[in-house]
């Protein structure tokens, strides 16, 4: 009630500021926003990172029901749109921003990414009784002490869920803790992986086994890499490298490093393919033709100390996942990936050893990306239950 109160004086003030406003914060006071096709569903993220993890739901259930899609950033409004999707800043928690919103896009589901839970969004859109789902969500241990303070304003959302999916057993117990109803746990899915999980690599070309990828390097990796592929092609002359720099600007500075070795190459942004027994793949949007060529894919940022990429890219291509010892970022990924077979820990000194050994037995480098398949697969988990149970929720609502 507090909330309600406060948040209603703040609202009625940035009312009356609103003509001296721009575009964007009256768009956040739901004073103006895109056309809309009223019903369907109410699909929020916060911004890209959330947006980006949940374009695997949005896209199914845009292909069913109408999607409005809300962010809390300029960059995540952009991308819902070039996504395909209808778009806005989403309303701020005052009432009557909210009550502007909801009478506007009159959703049946409110879908919430995350953790992205806002007292009079959830109070209101449950008198104008519209079902709530949270996916992905995720609590600390930390997060879940500090809302245990206030239990006036957690335990009242959290009743009013109708379906939460989790991304991992100790969000769940937390939750469950402040006051989530058992009954409204859905299936728990890692949003993020649900993209990578999407890919579906053909069977192996031939060649494929011959060919390493080194994703994503960054400065003073490319010297390695460059290093061990030299040390590996002694042993394994037909070994070809592609070459990907994080950021493609340094592709001079990188063709260089690669000249210096004396190593043939081609330039990917000068029209190269992979005939050459170096390509620098300096270029954008391309990274899934590289991961498909490739039998071996050396994670990097993990060579050097950037805390390593992630794992799933590679491993949902079935490569073979080589990486450095700095994989800080994804720590817990990388061991459960070795202890299920599917990536190895090298150094600057033996990569090139690891490089030339793998490339000689394509049954390992097979097993190898099979089981990170694998263990994406688990990981992801299948969301179609979820999305059938958010679909049904939205279509009795329409009723």
């Amino acid at each position: 009630m507090i909330w309600h109160a406060t948040t209603a004086l703040a609202g009625t003030a940035l009312r009356l500021a609103a003509p001296f406003s721009g575009a964007d914060w009256r768009e956040r006071l739901a004073l103006t926003g895109p056309d809309v096709v009223p019903g369907g569903i109410w699909l929020h993220a916060a911004s890209v990172g959330e947006l980006n993890s949940a374009r695997v739901l949005a896209e199914a259930l845009g292909a069913e029901l109408p999607l409005t899609v809300t962010t809390n950033s300029l960059t995540g409004r952009a991308l819902a749109r070039k996504l395909g999707h209808v778009a806005a800043l989403a309303p701020l928690d005052v009432p009557q921003a909210v009550e502007r919103f909801l009478a506007r896009i009159e959703p049946s589901v409110l879908v919430t990414v995350e953790n992205e839970l806002w007292p009079n969004r959830s109070a209101m859109a449950r008198d104008l009784g519209v079902a709530q789902v949270v996916v992905g969500a995720r609590i600390s241990e930390r997060s879940a002490q500090r809302w245990a303070r206030l239990p006036q304003l957690i335990r009242p959302m959290l009743r009013r869920i109708d379906l939460l999916s989790a991304q991992d057993e100790g969000s769940e117990a937390r939750l469950l803790r402040l006051g989530l109803p058992a009954l409204s746990l859905g299936t728990r899915l890692n949003l993020k992986l649900l993209g990578p999980a999407q890919v579906h690599p053909p069977e192996d070309g031939p060649g494929r086994a011959r060919v390493v990828l080194a994703a994503s390097t960054h400065e003073g990796e490319d010297e390695i890499v460059l290093d061990a592929y030299a040390q590996a092609r002694r042993a394994v002359p037909d070994l070809r490298l592609i070459l990907a720099p994080r950021h493609p600007r340094r592709g001079d500075a990188v063709a260089a490093l690669i000249a210096a070795r004396g190593l043939g190459f081609a330039r990917r942004s000068q029209g190269g393919g992979l005939d050459a027994p170096v390509l620098l793949a300096d270029s954008l949007g391309e990274m899934a033709d590289w991961y498909r060529a490739a039998g071996i894919c050396v994670t990097c940022g993990s060579l050097v100390d950037h805390g390593g990429h992630t794992p799933w890219e590679p491993a949902a291509w079935r490569c073979a996942v080589l990486h450095g010892p700095h994989v800080a970022n994804h720590a817990r990924d990388y061991a459960d990936l070795a202890a299920a077979g599917g990536a190895l820990a090298v150094t600057a000194q033996d990569l090139g050893a690891a490089l030339a050994d793998l490339a000689q037995d394509g049954e390992r480098q097979r097993r190898m990306g099979r089981a990170a398949r694998a263990l994406l697969l688990a990981r992801a988990g299948d969301p179609a239950p979820l999305i059938a149970r958010i679909l049904d929720l939205a279509r009795t609502g329409l009723v």
